[in-house]
């Protein structure tokens, strides 16, 4: 990790959860971190517990589902710290209910954040890295394990945006490859995850994670040697039967 210090960062949904400690663990490695949420008072908080790490954690409040938001916020990182290296889409939105049950706007909200909050994000920072001629960088984004099984009859439409995010993750590779790039992209997998999303039947019911194992497994993803592409790593807790 020590080829990161000083570096800049972008974690989207750093608000709680996963984004908050993947957001602490790199100030911790050194870096200069930007954490995009709507509740950026939250992270504002986090920064000031972390203010002797060796790394800075910036608050630029944003709304991820939103372009505008995502382009000033993007123009924010440009200006105030040059460029980006790693982005991180960890925000998302879900919803349990079934496609015949849904309204459309859940439907909407879910698409909007997962797949193309995603997208907009990964089209800013890797114009960025363009710019700046950064060609080592690196794009995580937060998957689930829902994104590679079929949907058991709820979160149905919250496990198609995760399917997106596999392919995105591959058609970027792919994208990147043909472009002769060296900046990687990785798909981070985890299975249930103690944070504010998961019903608390689930909680209560299953075996889970915490969010920092996810942290640690991002930290294991960027400090594999710069040859090396981890595109697909699932993390799960032990016992989890689905």
């Amino acid at each position: 990790m020590e080829r990161w210090s000083g570096r800049v960062a972008v974690v989207t949904g750093a608000s709680a959860g996963i984004g908050a400690s993947i957001a602490a663990e790199l100030t911790k490695k050194g870096l200069k971190v930007v954490g995009l949420a709507r509740r950026s008072e939250k992270i504002e908080e986090l920064s000031k517990k972390l203010g002797s790490e060796k790394g800075k954690l910036y608050a630029v409040k944003c709304d991820v589902s939103k372009e505008a938001d995502v382009k000033e916020a993007f123009k924010w990182v440009k200006d105030n710290l040059g460029g980006v290296d790693i982005l991180v889409n960890n925000a998302a939105v879900a919803y349990k209910n079934s496609i015949i049950d849904s309204s459309t706007d859940e439907l909407k909200k879910m698409l909007d954040l997962n797949v193309l909050g995603l997208s907009m994000c990964t089209k800013e920072a890797l114009q960025l890295m363009k710019e700046k001629g950064v060609d080592d960088g690196h794009i995580i984004h937060i998957n689930s394990t829902a994104g590679h099984a079929p949907p058991g009859g709820i979160f149905t439409m919250y496990c198609a945006t995760k399917h997106a995010v596999t392919a995105l993750t591959e058609g970027l590779r792919r994208e990147l490859v043909q472009q002769k790039s060296k900046i990687r992209v990785t798909s981070l997998s985890p299975g249930l995850v103690k944070t504010d999303m998961p019903p608390e039947e689930f909680l209560s019911n299953y075996p889970a994670l915490n969010p920092e194992d996810i942290a640690d497994a991002l930290i294991y993803v960027l400090g594999v040697p710069p040859h090396v592409q981890i595109h697909e790593l699932t993390v799960m807790p032990v016992g989890q039967p689905f």
